[in-house]
């Protein structure tokens, strides 16, 4: 039994997924579907488009999705594989949704791409941005947006994704940002000074997960409230609470809420290995989650990745090899 796990912002890389379009039907099969929910050709996007087109909000998250899904109905269809939990960082969370048959993947690809553009358009550009904390704990980095907003005088600035420990990202006011990168003394904030406390400017196009984030939600409540939304297949810890949920009213209201929310993933890691969950799947582009969850316990947690042709394979393989 596996757990899947699907990357957020950050992962999208040019050319993803057209290995899978190349080799799998279900996943050629699954491209087309989301080029006719949209109204334009993902795949070109996808397999042709630029960093740049790739990196913009809107772009984002349609493709981050596609790609996560037809991964995940390849491992479905194909090697018959069997779910147990899921969970997605951010964007993510709308892939572990569809996997679990919480929503369709039409539904899901165009309530994200208005996502990306209400996430977008929430925030003038310049005026927002995220900046990544390391070497600092939650409460030091809850101390540090404290006093970052007191003694700029902007705000507001607050933790927005608890990556992994010793990784936390945090989101809001660009002059926020700008004063603490300029005035950032650890041993004027810490009696204590933690010594490898580091900040590293993110390039974003706007705060996400933050209370900046509040015309987003908005517009999310609206298009979320008309979608159906059914019990899940399996349990998804969401982003919000970092707990266990199956409960389709329950799923909806935390993935509206998510919007302007921090993403809690160390803690919903907590959660899954709590209920003994080790075995997981990241499903889409890139390694980022991998490379998370290794932080947080590289000893409890296996993962396996599935973003080259030979990564499926090693997991087929290691399907055969366990049924016998």
């Amino acid at each position: 039994m596996f757990t899947l796990v699907f990357p957020g912002q950050g992962s999208q890389q040019p050319g993803m997924g057209r290995f899978l379009f190349e080799n799998f039907r279900v996943a050629k099969e699954t491209f087309e579907e989301a080029s006719e929910a949209l109204k334009f050709d993902i795949k070109k996007l996808c397999f042709q488009g630029s960093e740049e087109d790739l990196a913009l909000t809107e772009n984002t998250q349609p493709a981050l999705l596609a790609v996560s899904t037809a991964t995940q109905r390849v491992l479905a269809r194909e090697f018959h594989i069997k779910i147990q939990s899921a969970a997605g960082h951010s964007i993510g969370e709308y892939a572990a949704l569809v996997a679990a048959d919480v929503i369709r993947f039409d539904h899901a690809i165009q309530a994200v791409r208005t996502r990306g553009q209400a996430m977008q358009s929430a925030v003038p550009v310049g005026q927002g941005g995220m900046l990544a904390v390391l070497g600092l704990d939650a409460d030091q980095v809850q101390t540090l947006c404290q006093y970052a907003v007191k003694n700029s005088g902007f705000g507001p600035l607050s933790p927005a994704n608890f990556n992994c420990p010793g990784q936390i990202v945090i989101s809001g006011s660009a002059k926020a940002i700008d004063w603490l990168k300029n005035n950032f003394k650890p041993e004027s904030i810490w009696a204590e000074a933690p010594r490898r406390a580091k900040l590293i400017p993110l390039t974003v196009s706007a705060p996400f997960h933050c209370e900046m984030m509040k015309p987003a939600e908005e517009t999310m409540r609206l298009v979320l409230t008309a979608m159906e939304f059914k019990r899940a297949a399996f349990p998804i810890v969401q982003n919000f609470h970092a707990k266990l949920e199956t409960d389709g009213l329950i799923l909806r209201e935390n993935l509206i809420r998510q919007v302007s929310a921090p993403v809690l993933w160390t803690q919903s890691m907590n959660t899954l290995k709590a209920a003994e969950h080790s075995q997981m799947i990241e499903c889409g582009a890139g390694k980022v989650i991998q490379g998370l969850i290794k932080k947080i316990d590289s000893e409890y947690f296996k993962v396996m990745t599935t973003s080259t042709i030979e990564e499926i394979k090693t997991i087929e393989e290691h399907l055969k090899a366990s049924s016998h």
